[in-house]
């Protein structure tokens, strides 16, 4: 979703913190709280957003995806958030959505992964990670910074 900012992305796995970055302890907050509500690992969460944003909440991908989770304007109005700059708001349904997507995926944090990225309907197509080279490194990075948190 964020290609604008993943020039940035460090070896380690994910992006390192964006000049405009929350501070780590209201990621930390953020993440705990939605990962709580939604019930989601909260380092799966803070691994999509770091890739995803960096910790930006102000990031906007070329694709039109906004804030800390990047969330495309349809999965933002599927939410009914009101400002999916909000961080709040977006890492709320960030959560949701890696919900929804662990649910129909069985619990496969790769295929959720991977759907997050490409959406669920190319992983249905090809029956597993889309072939697109974007979406093959997003879901390597993903994983491995969720398996480093």
């Amino acid at each position: 979703m964020l290609l604008g900012l993943l020039y940035g992305c460090g070896g380690t796995g994910y992006l390192p913190y964006a000049p405009h970055a929350l501070d780590p302890g209201q990621i930390d907050r953020l993440v705990n709280s939605a990962a709580a509500i939604n019930r989601v690992p909260a380092a799966l969460v803070r691994a999509v957003l770091m890739t995803e944003s960096a910790g930006d909440p102000s990031a906007i991908s070329v694709a039109g995806a906004q804030g800390l989770m990047q969330l495309m304007p349809g999965t933002a109005q599927a939410c009914g958030i009101g400002n999916a700059f909000d961080p709040t708001e977006n890492v709320g349904c960030g959560a949701s959505y890696l919900h929804t997507l662990l649910t129909r995926y069985h619990g496969d944090v790769t295929l959720a992964v991977a759907a997050y990225n490409a959406g669920p309907g190319a992983v249905d197509r090809y029956h597993g990670v889309p072939p697109y080279p974007e979406t093959r490194d997003y879901v390597i990075r993903v994983l491995n910074a969720y398996r480093s948190y």
